[in-house]
């Protein structure tokens, strides 16, 4: 029940006076971007004044956007490799920020393909506890009754490292996970799990994944939102859950934990919950056990009113699969963050997915933004509607001018403030000759080819990546697609997934067509078909050389000699490109 008219807001009425707090903190920042932006360079400016770094560039005390911008370079990670890994070794001197380093936070592994390792300070978790505490008020005004219920969400740690130095290394919400601000979170009615901490914190992601599902089930009628990080990660659990469902049964009916279950922690927490109850491991067989899993979501927690998940960008690939598990429930993507910075936050999260954007909350970092194309960045309130724009970030731990890699959008603002679709990461191609294809234009490709497959068959492409394979004379792309068929599907027959080959290369750019049919630089387009599962062995063995189980997600370019080979080992059929796509010259110059 919202409370009181004199406490609402533009966004809508608040559910409870925390809310209304909250909305009118986003408001106050949101209408004061410019001088919120301001005011906060110059704080980090000031504060970081004598750090080695800020020094070499001869600011001599100046705080003022001109300054910084005319006398500091845009720079990417590899210009600040040297000086983090200086703080790695150990070196403990004010080198990036006059605050000491609490901890680096690992980006993916399988993200641009590189392992990279940002600097963090302790206020940091601070700032990101703020945008959490954003999100369930926003949610609240679209989504009533949030505090009737609890929320099945799959979140996972990895077990850390440490730097020569003895910094820990992990992923960022590794990191949040494990500080007193999750795990000492006072109760909120409206941000209650169904997971207990003892299972979050689980290193071990087998145990982890058995014990959230199993509590899950167990309150399956008590759920009101089903969410993991990313799309993938909650098909994941859906296929863990396709796997083990008979352990969870006997589990329920016998009340008694599966003995793979070791952690003490968990296993002690799970004595005071699990309760044997017939009833309903009789219900998880009969809806587990038939081969029609569509809207399982929905038939196992029935009162779920939405997914929370990030759909945006390459994750947009999974919302036919996800659409098809859960039954057409939205799907709300709620923020935008990364291992460099925190952003903003969804201010219509019920929204289609290929409509979210993003408000930059101002207070996070200082933000500018070269446009594509360009060279000069502009100011956060300076974006225009329409434009693209890649990211650029000064935070108080010391990336000065650093460049994250992600190309938004501009969708409109809310106040001063901007908003932003994901289009993708920077750099993310496939390339033979003068061909670049980039992630979107891939997803669309797939897209198309995918569609293709549905109408001729019942079948879609469940998972995919791709490869400039360059062994052949001249090179081409090769897809690799696990398929998932719908009940009642017969298998693709070798023509549909040939003229699926023809469709993903009428989906390409001109350039590509181009070198197809006047150049010959290109030969044609391959997709080679993997057994079911092949890329959970993927993930696993991406977890295995140290990605996130919470940050992972499926590379859409490969290369690494390994992964190739894994995904060739499982190929069951391949197929070609029987003919040229269209394209003159013409076309091309648009």
């Amino acid at each position: 029940m919202a409370v009181d008219s004199n406490l609402s807001s533009p966004l809508g009425p608040p559910a409870c006076e925390k809310d209304a707090k909250a909305l009118r903190f986003i408001e106050e920042m949101t209408r004061n971007a410019d001088a919120v932006q301001e005011n906060l360079l110059a704080e980090i400016l000031s504060r970081n004044a004598d750090t080695e770094y800020l020094r070499r560039f001869n600011l001599d005390g100046a705080t003022d956007r001109d300054t910084f911008k005319s006398k500091l370079p845009i720079i990417t990670y590899e210009d600040l490799q040297p000086e983090i890994q200086r703080i790695a070794d150990g070196d403990r001197s004010p080198i990036l920020s006059a605050h000491p380093i609490s901890e680096f936070l690992t980006s993916s592994g399988t993200s641009a393909g590189e392992r990279k390792l940002m600097p963090t300070i302790r206020e940091e978790l601070d700032r990101r506890q703020l945008l959490y505490s954003l999100l369930m008020p926003v949610m609240n005004l679209y989504v009533p009754g949030l505090d009737k219920g609890k929320g099945l969400y799959f979140l996972f740690v990895k077990s850390e490292s440490k730097t020569p130095g003895g910094l820990p290394a992990r992923p960022v919400l590794t990191s949040y996970y494990k500080s007193d601000h999750f795990r000492s979170r006072p109760y909120d009615p409206y941000n209650v799990y169904t997971s207990p901490n003892e299972a979050i914190l689980c290193p071990d992601s087998f145990q982890s994944m058995y014990t959230q599902m199993l509590c899950g089930l167990l309150d399956r009628f008590s759920v009101l939102r089903v969410g993991a990080v990313f799309a993938s990660g909650l098909l994941r659990a859906i296929r863990f859950l396709q796997l083990h469902w008979s352990r969870f049964a006997n589990d329920i009916e016998s009340g008694s934990l599966d003995s793979e279950i070791t952690d003490r922690s968990i296993r002690q927490c799970m004595s005071g919950i699990l309760k044997p109850n017939a009833h309903l491991a009789k219900f998880i067989r009969q809806e587990c056990e038939s081969e029609n899993w569509e809207r399982i979501i929905t038939r196992i927690w029935p009162n779920t009113k939405y997914l929370d998940v990030i759909v945006t960008g390459a994750m947009a690939q999974y919302i036919p699969t996800l659409e098809y598990y859960s039954g057409g429930l939205p799907m709300a993507c709620t923020m935008y963050a990364s291992s460099e910075c925190y952003f903003g936050l969804n201010l219509n999260p019920m929204s289609k997915p290929s409509e979210v954007s993003y408000t930059i909350m101002p207070n996070m970092a200082y933000f500018e933004f070269i446009p594509l194309g360009g060279s000069k960045a502009v100011e956060l309130v300076d974006v225009k509607i329409g434009k693209e724009y890649e990211l650029v970030v000064t935070t108080y731990a010391g990336l000065c001018r650093y460049r994250v890699g992600d190309i938004l959008r501009v969708t409109g603002f809310h106040n001063s403030a901007p908003q932003f679709h994901f289009v993708r990461r920077k750099n993310v191609l496939l390339s033979i000759d003068s061909d670049k294809t980039d992630e979107s234009e891939l997803q669309k490709a797939v897209e198309n080819a995918s569609r293709l497959l549905t109408e001729e068959c019942g079948t879609r492409v469940a998972e995919y990546t791709s490869y400039a394979d360059t062994s052949t004379i001249p090179g081409h792309y090769v897809l690799y697609w696990e398929l998932l068929a719908r009940d009642g599907a017969r298998q693709p027959s070798l023509e549909t997934l040939a003229r699926c080959c023809l469709e993903m290369e009428e989906s390409l750019n001109s350039v590509y067509r181009q070198c197809r049919v006047a150049d010959n630089s290109v030969g044609p387009l391959e997709i080679r078909v993997v057994r079911n599962g092949t890329f959970e062995e993927l993930m696993d063995y991406a977890i295995s050389r140290g990605a996130s189980i919470n940050q992972y997600k499926v590379p859409r370019c490969v290369n690494f000699t390994p992964i190739v080979e894994l995904l060739d080992s499982r190929v069951v059929s391949a197929h070609f490109s029987p003919a040229l796509p269209d394209w003159t010259p013409e076309r091309r110059r648009r």
